[in-house]
């Protein structure tokens, strides 16, 4: 994981560096056996309720995960990502490496954000999708992955906070209350419409953690799914 901009002397920092991570994943083959070779899109909404202050330590940095997984185990994330000197912002990640950070849609207090990752096997890239739903700005980045080294199909999917932490050994104050819904997967049903698309509410999501902190400062507060959808508060 690189920190945007932000440069890092990783050999200063590498022996404090923790990281931890606390949400809910979940292997839609339990549920959607029949579907799961289709699904090429994952999504979520997020609103951004309350800021409750920049509590990040020194040369740290904390996200707001929607990850998938294929079915080789690679990550693919569309992450806010909040920093120790107040940058908050949207980052597309792949295999743990930063790839694009948006630059048109913003993380504000109080608005919501459309994440969407798609894989187009087809094309042979990611996309990472962002719209702001208050604004109605949206933003859009390809990636273009070598088919023979990447598979097209998903394994997993998390949802949930993650903390980088370069100079203690405990997962600090998140920065944003935030309510978490519309999780979903999907795929086109028409090649020649690319905006066909059939979705499916995520099922069952498990709890699962880093194994290493004895506690963590927020709770998932799950409430009532609408429309089949999940839905939960972080705070």
């Amino acid at each position: 994981m690189n920190v945007g901009s932000t440069k890092v002397n990783i050999k200063s920092y590498v022996i404090l560096t923790m990281h931890y991570w606390y949400g809910c994943i979940d292997t839609p083959f339990t549920e959607y056996r029949n579907y799961i070779s289709k699904f090429r899109l994952v999504t979520d909404v997020i609103n951004l309720r309350k800021d409750q202050g920049n509590e990040i330590p020194d040369k740290s940095w904390m996200l707001y995960l929607l990850e998938v997984f294929n079915i080789q185990k690679h990550p693919v994330e569309l992450n806010l990502i909040c920093q120790f000197d107040g940058q908050n912002y949207f980052e597309a990640i792949f295999r743990g490496y930063n790839q694009y950070r948006f630059r048109k849609v913003l993380p504000r207090t109080g608005d919501s954000y459309y994440r969407e990752i798609t894989l187009h096997e087809k094309e042979s890239t990611i996309v990472y999708y962002l719209k702001d739903l208050n604004k109605g700005i949206e933003e859009k980045f390809s990636l273009p992955v070598n088919k023979e080294l990447f598979a097209f199909q998903f394994y997993q999917c998390f949802t949930g906070i993650e903390w980088w932490n370069r100079v203690g050994h405990r997962p600090y104050s998140i920065r944003f209350e935030a309510l978490v819904s519309k999780l979903m997967y999907g795929y086109n049903d028409n090649t020649e419409d690319p905006d066909s698309k059939v979705f499916f509410p995520i099922g069952t999501i498990y709890e699962n953690k880093d194994g290493t902190a004895n506690s963590y400062p927020i709770n998932l507060n799950f409430m009532d799914r609408i429309d089949g959808c999940i839905r939960y508060i972080v705070k």
